[in-house]
């Protein structure tokens, strides 16, 4: 592949940053979060929240299934104990697991202990499917530097979004794309979701994906994503 030497050159770099203590994506040293990842090569993540759900993973999947792209699906675990059939598709599916909590509690609704039980509790139902997730993602986008610190002890990276499409709130499809659309970067990281029924998320998703290939993109999972990663002086 083209890009292969320095795609191995800047995995090497990512892991070493890793292997300190720190975290990637636009490396906010402050937060230490990833809300994309540096790179000048063509490549964007889909990422759903709250999922599975029969109202739209089904034909998520199916879109995703016919268009040939892998993309992250941060699980909720409440979802995940009823819809078992549905999670276990998408892992067969090839697409990455993430954690995304127990039951959508925010940060400043319970306490530290409580937040961390949610997601270990989700860790269990994951693990039943044989996946050990890495990232994690906070309900609501709520965190502090201690959850990211305590989550991190737990060998987690924090996974934030840089493209909120908003499809959570059922706006039209033309909507969601054009949301979409008009930040399209690359490295960047789009928040869909697909824990609700009547989403137009599948269908605006269908539209995206062609779009975006028109225009030389390709589709990665978020861990894929991490492989681009480019050191910027």
């Amino acid at each position: 592949m083209k890009y292969k030497g320095l795609r191995l050159w800047s995995m090497i770099a990512v892991l070493s940053l890793l292997a300190a203590g720190g975290t990637l994506g636009s490396l906010e040293k402050q937060n230490k979060i990833i809300r994309n990842v540096p790179t000048t090569h063509q490549v964007v993540a889909f990422t759903f929240d709250d999922g599975p759900h029969p109202g739209t993973t089904p034909e998520l999947l199916k879109v995703l299934r016919e268009k040939g792209v892998k993309a992250t699906f941060f699980i909720l675990g409440r979802n995940a104990e009823v819809y078992g059939d549905l999670l276990r598709q998408v892992v067969a599916e090839g697409h990455e697991l993430a954690n995304h909590g127990y039951s959508h509690q925010f940060l400043h609704q319970i306490s530290m202990e409580e937040y961390l039980a949610e997601v270990e509790r989700n860790e269990k139902i994951l693990a039943q499917v044989g996946v050990k997730p890495v990232f994690f993602r906070p309900p609501g986008g709520g965190y502090n530097d201690l959850l990211v610190s305590k989550l991190q002890e737990r060998g987690y990276t924090t996974i934030m979004w840089t493209v909120d499409t908003r499809d959570w709130s059922r706006p039209s499809v033309s909507q969601v794309v054009k949301v979409a659309s008009a930040n399209l970067k690359p490295g960047n990281i789009f928040l869909f979701h697909d824990g609700q029924d009547k989403m137009p998320t599948p269908q605006a998703v269908s539209l995206l994906i062609d779009q975006f290939r028109a225009q030389g993109y390709q589709f990665v999972t978020v861990s894929e994503l991490l492989q681009y990663y480019e050191v910027r002086h």
